[in-house]
């Protein structure tokens, strides 16, 4: 099966999986490169919402880093940059976005749940952005676009996990339900989607999205170059077995 599933309906929806459940759906090369193609794909055949859902017990667990000893500080640097660049294409897609997180959300994963414009996470859903844990500064600007300058700084530097009912009240979520009760959402966001013309919603998403991509990259980029970059995040996995 693929790594990622993409269906498209009738009514203009791609649903949108990841597919690892084995790896607690942690994103490798592979994934971020089917991510990537599908939200490219999306642009361009008439999607009018995009889900973005994951099999098995857990959302995403961030970025799969079972092979970090066959890695150099460069292979890594390529990874953060076409992660972020895959959250750049989700985020700026020009069409509604909805997110159905379960389980764990941790990183990079955390990160694909917040670019989404809604955001349904069941409860006891527990998320963790930790990148500055080891000197990586990814999607800040679009976390505090998201809940506020503070509460981003606050998320940020304290690298705590915390569940849905803190990412409900910090509006890191939008809504909070049990699995089963996921389908009412879907069906309110795709009434939603349909309810301008294409070009119309479009020129509102462009208009009332923050297009920051250059400076993010900048900054990612200039984070994750800094000498020891396996380093450092070695010393954070040590540090989270401790």
């Amino acid at each position: 099966m693929a790594i990622v599933e993409t269906r498209r309906t009738a009514d203009g929806v791609t649903r949108i999986t990841l597919n690892r459940p084995e790896k607690a759906n942690a994103l490798d090369e592979l994934m971020v490169a089917a991510l990537l193609d599908a939200f490219a794909a999306a642009q361009t055949d008439g999607t009018r919402l995009l889900i973005l859902d994951a099999a098995g017990k857990h959302f995403c667990a961030g970025f799969d880093l079972g092979n970090l000893d066959d890695c150099s500080d460069g292979d890594l640097l390529l990874r953060f940059v076409r992660v972020e660049t895959a959250l750049q294409a989700l985020y700026h897609l020009p069409f509604p976005t909805l997110a159905l997180a379960k389980g764990r959300a941790m990183g990079a994963g955390a990160d694909l749940f917040a670019a989404c414009g809604r955001r349904v996470a069941a409860p006891g859903t527990q998320f963790r952005m930790p990148g500055l844990a080891f000197g990586i500064l990814l999607g800040t600007r679009r976390l505090a676009a998201r809940i506020g300058v503070d509460a981003a700084r606050r998320i940020q530097n304290e690298t705590r996990t915390f569940d849905a009912s803190e990412a409900l009240a910090l509006g890191f979520a939008t809504d909070i339900a049990e699995e089963p009760d996921w389908p009412p959402f879907i069906d309110a966001a795709t009434a939603a989607a349909n309810t301008l013309a294409p070009e119309a919603t479009a020129a509102l998403f462009r208009a009332t999205a923050p297009d920051t991509r250059a400076e993010d990259m900048a900054d990612l980029s200039a984070s994750a170059s800094s000498p020891g970059l396996k380093q450092r995040i070695q010393a954070y996995r040590d540090a989270m077995k401790r």
